[in-house]
């Protein structure tokens, strides 16, 4: 089954800041060209949605993939959709996602 890949707000919110501290460190191009990787990887969900490691402990249904061992891509698999809730980079944690309101 292919699903539909939707970013949460605050998944778009992690995309934009990874974009402004690669942008500060290298340049736009890089910056836009990391982003447009992760993005990649997350589309790539749409298909064997399933594939991530679960993380029940973070929440229900949560379930996580590495990308080029700098982030952990985190979603949900819906019936018709992943929804991608949090991308941490740079060694930002997975429990970030326990804070209120992130995984409404």
């Amino acid at each position: 089954m292919v699903r539909e890949v939707v970013y949460r707000r605050l998944a778009e919110d992690d995309l934009r800041e990874i974009y402004l501290r690669r942008a500060e460190i290298e340049d736009l191009q890089s910056a836009a060209a990391l982003v447009a990787a992760i993005q990649n990887r997350c589309e790539g969900l749409a298909t064997f949605s399933e594939r991530g490691t679960p993380r029940s402990d973070i929440a229900p249904g949560l379930r996580s993939i590495p990308f080029r061992r700098k982030a952990v891509i985190a979603y949900l698999v819906r019936p018709t959709t992943v929804e991608i809730v949090g991308i941490m980079y740079g060694g930002r944690d997975l429990n970030i996602l326990r804070e209120p309101g992130r995984l409404l």
